[in-house]
C-alpha cells in the first residue's frame, strides 16, 4: 500500500489495518518457522506496510499538536 493510499484513510481504518497487518505478519513468521515459505520477502513487506501506517498516524498527531 501506497503512503498516498494511507494518508487518504481514517485513523479508525489505519488503526484497523495495523491490526489484521500484525495478525497476519504472526501467523506468517509462525508458518515459516515451521515449513519455510516460497517467498520470505513478503515478512518484510508486511512489517515495513505495518511501519508505514505507524508513521502516518504519529505524522497526524505531531499535527494536531502544532496547530493547536
Amino acid at each position: 500500500m501506497k503512503t498516498s493510499e494511507i494518508q487518504e484513510l481514517s485513523k479508525a481504518e489505519i488503526l484497523e489495518r495495523i491490526q489484521t497487518d500484525q495478525d497476519s505478519l504472526l501467523r506468517m513468521k509462525m508458518n515459516h518457522a515451521i515449513s519455510p515459505m516460497d517467498n520470505p520477502q513478503v515478512i518484510v513487506r508486511v512489517r515495513r506496510n505495518i511501519a508505514r501506517l505507524k508513521t502516518i498516524i504519529r505524522q497526524r498527531e505531531i499535527n494536531t499538536k502544532q496547530s493547536s
